[in-house]
């Protein structure tokens, strides 16, 4: 079966040479994916005891199969229809619908007798998603797995004290873009989704910008049910390793330190737990910071808002990012998410309501200084003994190209070095508050799709303070998710600003004002201006001849002394400015009254 030389951990592998490769003649026999695959270890685990055999009438679709194939869209809906026609716990929703059409459905489990009281505390809310990138699947089968076994009645006692919202399929255009293809690097199911949606966005890159109708529907539901804990389930790329269930969180020093500390403190140690005595692996979610060597340490991430973990750090709202090993069984990646899931469920009946209360500690700072970017700490790694898998180097015959082949066997690495993302990258000192110009409409609705607060001004007002002007502008090679990216230097230029009417300020001290300003400050890489909203301020709409300009340029150096002696001092410094005659030309242009004002402004007013 491992005849070849196996490329898994080359992640820029082309689909399209694959394919090639499976075609090259007539007489060759149809290959599938798991041919590609490392060796998987043999697994049994307590887990197991929650499987039903297919004969039960109240197994799942991907028991019936024996873990091989998970069920489309309409047969999830129809399980889960049947579920809730068998108890009050269990209420299906419509949060929207996707680029195409398709319902995106929430699945509403609480115990209804305190759903229609009004009692003195609060019950924690806990938001499960899966299905964000639908071939990673894992977390649907886990989750039918775990409402149908409250349906007969023998419900577990802490179901009492939570309100789970799950969505079974966040991306429901690209779940049904199934085939045996569209994973080959993860081991099961037999067919699987695919990873974008219909218009081909990552919605879990679409947090900040909102782009996506399925990213509007659900961030409008998370306002609505502000949920005290957020768990996005995914499966791995990348490396080979021991561990099968890897999960991970931003940081104590992020934007939500209170409840960053209460995750380290209280739902690391159990859900570790759970899943150990389970019979499973859990593992940090970090990545190598050489992907064909593991001994040169870790890299531990600190998302930023466009992903679901930076998003909820930013927003003030606990995200668990749950990232299984895409090389260990379907089998066992959902057993070992269904055990991560009763420990959350079982954790938050206990001590959500602490949980709550240091969101509410973390929403209610109004920060002087924000981190937008984070760079690795090399100086104050920590360490782990990481459970990995021995590996060696094969140089193929055919293409010559030397790869990673994983061998299969356990490997600890001793001491390994984790290199954290703790060093700010782009600090910066958040104003008082945001001017947005009446014309820029599209930010100021993204901004209230949010849930940010905007305070609309009816009548044109005079804001004195400064805005900031985009020097050498650098746009991305290629579109990125939908979106020409966009990098700059700023300067900063103090006025008095004139706003139409319609335009709206947003104040930085506000449950979500950490949010405004990842939006609102250019310097951020999530921000509306890096995401390309604002390109239309980096062209110049307005010309110079030069037949105009040479009489100009003549009277303006004559005449204005300390120009003059400005030009002279680039022209010495800058032998290339020397040599441009063109360069020169819109160096003087840029110093006339009739030059674009309006050129690299990026029209947000800071407010001091």
């Amino acid at each position: 079966m491992y005849s070849v030389p196996r490329v898994f951990a080359m992640k820029c592998i082309c689909f399209g040479l694959i394919l090639s490769l499976l075609t090259l003649t007539s007489h060759a026999s149809p290959v599938g994916p798991m041919d590609w695959l490392p060796p998987a270890a043999d697994w049994h685990g307590d887990s197991e005891r929650w499987v039903r055999p297919a004969s039960d009438p109240w197994a799942t679709p991907a028991e019936q199969s024996g873990f091989q194939t998970t069920p489309d869209v309409s047969a999830t809906i129809r399980f889960l229809e049947k579920l809730a026609g068998q108890s009050p716990w269990i209420r299906l929703e419509v949060i929207g619908h996707s680029a195409e059409g398709r319902p995106i459905h929430a699945v509403h489990v609480r115990d209804p007798e305190t759903a229609n009281q009004t009692t003195s505390g609060h019950q924690p809310i806990v938001v499960v998603q899966s299905g964000i990138h639908a071939g990673e699947i894992d977390g649907k089968d886990a989750g039918l797995m775990l409402l149908r076994d409250i349906v007969p009645g023998q419900r577990p006692e802490w179901l009492h004290r939570v309100h789970l919202v799950w969505i079974p399929i966040l991306n429901p255009d690209g779940h049904e873009h199934r085939s045996p293809w569209n994973r080959v690097n993860q081991r099961g199911p037999a067919e699987m989704g695919w990873r974008t949606t219909a218009t081909n966005l990552n919605l879990n890159r679409d947090y900040a910008k909102l782009d996506a109708p399925e990213m509007r529907a659900l961030i409008a539901a998370l306002r609505r049910w502000d949920p005290d804990l957020y768990l996005d389930i995914h499966v791995t790329d990348g490396e080979d390793y021991q561990y099968d269930i890897t999960y991970g969180f931003n940081r104590e020093w992020g934007d939500s330190p209170a409840a960053a500390r209460w995750l380290n403190r209280f739902y690391k140690p159990r859900v570790d737990k759970a899943l150990t005595d389970a019979g499973h692996e859990p593992g940090p979610l970090v990545f190598g910071v050489d992907k064909d060597d593991f001994a040169k340490g870790l890299a531990g991430w600190m998302a930023s808002p466009r992903f679901s973990n930076g998003y909820g750090d930013v927003t003030h709202v606990p995200t668990i990012l749950v990232e299984n090993h895409s090389l260990k069984p379907y089998r066992r990646r959902v057993l070992g998410t269904l055990v991560l899931l009763r420990a959350t469920l079982q954790l938050m009946a206990e001590k959500g309501q602490q949980l709550h209360q240091l969101r509410q500690e973390d929403a209610q700072v109004c920060p002087e200084r924000q981190v937008l970017s984070w760079s690795p700490d090399m100086d104050r790694p920590e360490k782990m003994d990481f459970k990995g898998i021995e590996f060696r180097y094969v140089t193929s015959p055919i293409t010559g190209w030397k790869t990673v082949e994983w061998m299969g066997k356990p490997k600890i690495y001793r001491n390994l070095p984790i290199y954290w993302d703790r060093k700010p990258k782009v600090l910066v000192r958040p104003p008082k508050a945001y001017w947005i110009p009446a014309a820029f409409r599209d930010v100021i609705e993204r901004l209230r799709l949010h849930g940010v607060l905007v305070e609309p001004s009816s009548e044109a007002v005079m804001v004195e303070g400064w805005r900031l002007h985009a020097l050498n502008p650098a746009f991305a090679a290629q579109p990125f998710e939908g979106r020409q990216r966009v990098e700059a230097t700023f300067e900063t230029r103090a006025g008095t600003f004139a706003l139409p009417p319609g335009s709206v300020r947003v104040p930085v001290c506000q449950p979500l004002g950490r949010l405004a300003t990842a939006l609102l400050d250019p310097r951020g890489p999530d921000s509306f201006f890096q995401w390309g909203f604002f390109n239309r301020q980096l062209q110049r709409t307005e010309y110079i001849e030069p037949y105009v300009l040479r009489p100009l340029a003549d009277h303006l150096l004559q005449q204005d002394k300390a120009m003059k002696a400005e030009f002279d001092r680039k022209v010495a410094a800058d032998p290339d400015f020397a040599r441009d005659v063109q360069a020169q030309m819109a160096w003087v242009y840029r110093h006339t009254p009739w030059y674009d004002k309006a050129y690299g402004v990026y029209p947000v007013v800071f407010e001091p």
